[in-house]
């Protein structure tokens, strides 16, 4: 009998985490309203939630099984937090840090889970003043999610260039395009995971944390990217949030048609090469360092080679499977973001141009606020998401 081969659904499922700020100031909150997150949960019960420190906000999409879908919901959720904190004269920004913000002030949200992390992390968690965007894909087979984990880790720094939103730290630029990265690998359990050669095997060594007490469970493994510990997805957490939402639309729609690309390679029994994590995070760096603009090394042919190229051929690779989502126009955006730069390319930009036209550094810096502000809702309309949620 001729076997058949169910495809995985594929489906989408987006994460986002903003920083609240003061439209006065433009420094972060520190405190902001409980009643505004309270707002912000009523409008859209449970895809709204607190994060660690106070100063940031998380919101997360249903499981959508169309882009459009999934666009509409976080549209309609930027909306929701962005109309709620103008009434208390704040504003969300999509930036993974802030211009000028200090971390020592900050305060973590007092919950038992946060609690924890805070004891058990010590002075990096309060650090922890970044904000990332991560993105599910329904695999529901345990152990194609963690082939196709294996596989798409090559693909990741160029998905991180591609999105970089931090380069600036307590008023400095850091001379990263995601210095978010940088704060973050002080954390134990992060940057690129190992390859595993089946979901048990997998299992096995989360079960040696688990029962050395060292975590409760596979979801305090912070990885670039992990097969999830509550749905049946592969979650992909390496890059910084898109200041623009038609960004972050991209970066997704790409993600996917990769982990479809992968998906068909397999059913002809090919395999993308596996490479050691020596390589990968050499690209992994490239990226947070340079973003778009000194290239990533093709591995192959053992030189670095224009990230333009680079882009060219993931967007000829994924042709079929973005014909097949009915992404083609996002996909193609990549391009765009190529040629205008990414949302760290115009904060260093606007910096800059500010300067140059007499201004402090202070006042740079705020410029660079009320521009990330603005472009936070580049995009977001007014109209109901395709579950009720309005913005």
């Amino acid at each position: 009998m001729e076997s058949t081969v169910t495809e995985p659904s594929f489906t989408l499922g987006l994460e986002e985490e903003y920083l609240l700020v003061d439209r006065g100031t433009r420094d972060i909150v520190t405190s902001p309203p409980d009643e505004m997150l309270e707002a912000c949960q009523e409008q859209a019960p449970g895809r709204i939630h607190p994060e660690f420190l106070r100063c940031q906000i998380e919101v997360g999409t249903p499981v959508c099984q169309t882009l459009d879908e999934a666009r509409a919901e976080l549209a309609a959720l930027r909306g929701t937090v962005a109309g709620v904190a103008d009434r208390y004269g704040l504003a969300p920004i999509a930036a993974s840090t802030h211009p000028f913000a200090a971390w020592e002030p900050q305060k973590h949200t007092n919950r038992d889970r946060y609690n924890m992390l805070a004891r058990d992390l010590g002075a990096p968690a309060r650090r922890l003043m970044i904000c990332g965007m991560h993105v599910h894909v329904g695999i529901e087979d345990d152990d194609l999610r963690i082939d196709l984990m294996n596989q798409v880790r090559y693909f990741l720094p160029h998905l991180l260039a591609l999105s970089t939103s931090s380069p600036f730290w307590r008023g400095r630029d850091m001379e990263r395009r995601s210095y978010r990265l940088s704060v973050w690998h002080e954390l134990p359990r992060t940057g690129m995971p190992a390859g595993f050669q089946s979901y048990g095997e997998y299992q096995s060594h989360v079960a040696v944390l688990v029962n050395a007490g060292v975590i409760e469970d596979a979801s305090k493994l912070w990885w670039d990217i992990r097969p999830s510990s509550r749905f049946p997805t592969l979650e992909m957490r390496i890059t910084d949030i898109c200041t623009r939402l038609d960004d972050a639309v991209t970066v997704a729609a790409l993600y996917r048609c990769l982990l479809r690309m992968l998906w068909r390679l397999k059913l002809r029994n090919v395999t993308w090469r596996p490479y050691k994590n020596l390589l990968i995070e050499e690209n992994r760096w490239r990226a947070q360092r340079y973003g778009l603009d000194s290239g990533l090394v093709d591995f192959g042919q053992g030189r670095i080679v224009p990230y333009a190229d680079l882009l060219d051929e993931i967007i000829d690779l994924t042709r079929e499977d973005a014909e097949h989502f009915g992404c083609t126009a996002e996909v193609g955006r990549a391009r765009d973001i190529l040629r205008r730069g990414t949302s760290a390319h115009r904060q260093i930009e606007i910096f800059q141009a500010a300067l140059a036209d007499g201004a402090s550094e202070d006042e740079a810096l705020r410029r660079v606020v009320d521009w990330l502000a603005e472009e936070t809702m580049v995009g977001v309309r007014d109209e109901p998401s395709p579950t009720g949620v309005t913005t």
